[in-house]
């Protein structure tokens, strides 16, 4: 399956991909610092292919890599 035939995912289902809990997902979202979102109305959903994006983005091979 690829990535953009999957629908946009409810938080609690997006923190799942994300490899996080869905409080530390929503407080990202308020700080800053977490997989982009769309706002559908009152709905916050995640595009999966914006959580892998972010996911790529803190990928390291040495410890000091992420100063």
């Amino acid at each position: 399956m690829r990535f953009h035939d999957l629908a946009p995912l409810p938080t609690p289902d997006a923190a799942v991909l994300a490899g996080v809990s869905a409080k530390t997902l929503e407080n990202l979202r308020y700080l800053g610092g977490g997989p982009k979102f769309l706002k559908l109305g009152k709905k916050v959903v995640y595009d999966p292919r914006d959580i892998e994006a972010w996911k790529d983005e803190r990928r390291f091979s040495s410890t000091s890599e992420g100063a």
